[in-house]
């Protein structure tokens, strides 16, 4: 069996590319660095993902999406059953509240925090996410993820039939105000006949908005930063 090896220059770089050689056709390789680089291999050789090159805008500037299965245009005209995308969001930042017209999963590789808004309790709820935490999101649910850390945080991402360039796959409070003051407004053919009320999502989303202003970004706990350290340690001595 072959590693993800380390050499001189970048970090892990030289070590993809002996490895690229051994990598049967088709087959691509990712490595998910702790600084939040991410380093690529296949049978043609090995590079670092560039966001400019390789990502594309998402959500918001200084986050980044790369996809594996689905693309931007994916929709219900357009399905693909899902899409499955790989995240980079900026160090102390956060999504803008949005709601997701599928469900979605969420897996962070770092330290997260996501703020969902407990309809039933008519408030919001902060989720403190830990590297390797998977969390599921139902449609419509009015959320946003946070890295609460100081280097970028790796996410992926797994959406039922929406693409970044669907105008249901993140509404915003103020797209939301937007539809709510239209009057009959259609009902999209993914929701089957199930309508929006888009004034209440409109007023949970800004309760989101509201609590990070008032509480921030949530920071790294001192158990959190030595671990986060170990875990850098180990990335360099798991590589041979």
């Amino acid at each position: 069996m072959s590693d993800v090896g380390s050499g001189s220059g970048r970090p892990g770089l030289r070590g993809m590319e002996r490895l690229s050689r051994e990598l049967p056709y088709g087959v691509e390789l990712f490595h998910l660095r702790p600084d939040g680089g991410v380093l690529f291999a296949d049978r043609e050789g090995a590079r670092v993902l560039g966001p400019r090159e390789d990502f594309l805008r998402f959500i918001d500037d200084g986050k980044f999406a790369h996809y594996f299965i689905g693309d931007a245009s994916t929709s219900p005209d357009r399905p693909s059953n899902a899409t499955v995308k790989l995240g980079v969001v900026g160090p102390r930042s956060a999504f803008t509240p949005h709601a997701h017209g599928g469900e979605h999963f969420v897996l962070s590789l770092g330290h997260a925090s996501c703020g969902v808004y407990d309809a039933q309790h008519g408030r919001v709820t902060d989720i403190r996410l830990f590297p390797g935490a998977l969390i599921r999101i139902p449609e419509m649910m009015p959320h946003s993820f946070a890295n609460r850390g100081r280097k970028p945080l790796h996410i992926v991402a797994a959406n039922t039939g929406f693409g970044v360039d669907h105008e249901d796959y993140a509404i915003t409070a103020e797209e939301a105000e937007r539809r709510g003051a239209v009057e009959a407004v259609p009902v999209s053919r993914h929701r089957r006949g199930v309508g929006t009320d888009f004034g209440l999502l409109a007023a949970a989303l800004r309760d989101i908005e509201r609590v990070q202003q008032e509480r921030g970004i949530g920071s790294l706990t001192v158990r959190e930063r030595f671990a986060a350290g170990l875990r850098r340690a180990a990335s360099v001595l798991e590589r041979p």
